[in-house]
């Protein structure tokens, strides 16, 4: 094994001064291996800071517990309702979710199942997947995403991916 040249060693400890460890536990600094004291007129390098941790994309804060990811998993719910958006436009699907969110949460209801339909490449004039596409940036954008807890992919009993499930929050 070979020893690393003073210019290998100082950027060698620059990488480390910026690893997180995996343990909760604090770990004590280590002494650098091979790093000789700056000449004189010029500072060490500063450690660079981590990026930021980015929150997990798929479970919001209040969304589900595990228990409701296992279900929704192996397809193990029942929706409460179900919206089929084959063959609509874009506005009559946007109206169709709009509804069918508006009349689920007058009832009470948990688990909307929203059926998109898969989305398959097809360039003009014929463009399909436009619907699955909207879809998320929809439920976002709705009056209704406050009370919408969780979106889903759907089980294969239930159409797969180009399904989805939607898990309302209770009030």
């Amino acid at each position: 094994m070979r020893r690393l040249s003073p210019d290998e060693a100082e950027l060698w400890s620059r990488v480390t001064a910026t690893i997180e460890p995996l343990s909760r536990e604090k770990a004590e600094p280590e002494a650098p291996v091979g790093r000789a004291p700056p000449p004189a007129g010029l500072r060490a390098p500063q450690p660079v800071a981590p990026p930021p941790r980015r929150p997990a994309l798929l479970r919001p804060a209040g969304g589900l517990d595990g228990s409701w990811d296992r279900r929704l998993g192996s397809g193990d719910v029942r929706p409460d309702r179900v919206v089929d958006l084959h063959g609509m436009s874009l506005d009559g699907a946007w109206r169709a979710i709009d509804r069918a969110l508006e009349q689920a949460i007058q009832r009470e209801e948990r688990i909307v199942l929203l059926i998109t339909g898969h989305h398959r490449p097809g360039g003009p004039p014929v463009q399909r997947g436009k619907i699955r596409a909207a879809v998320h940036d929809w439920l976002a954008a709705s009056r209704h995403a406050p009370r919408i807890a969780a979106v889903r992919g759907a089980h294969r009993r239930h159409g797969g991916g180009g399904s989805l499930y939607l898990v309302l929050r209770r009030r």
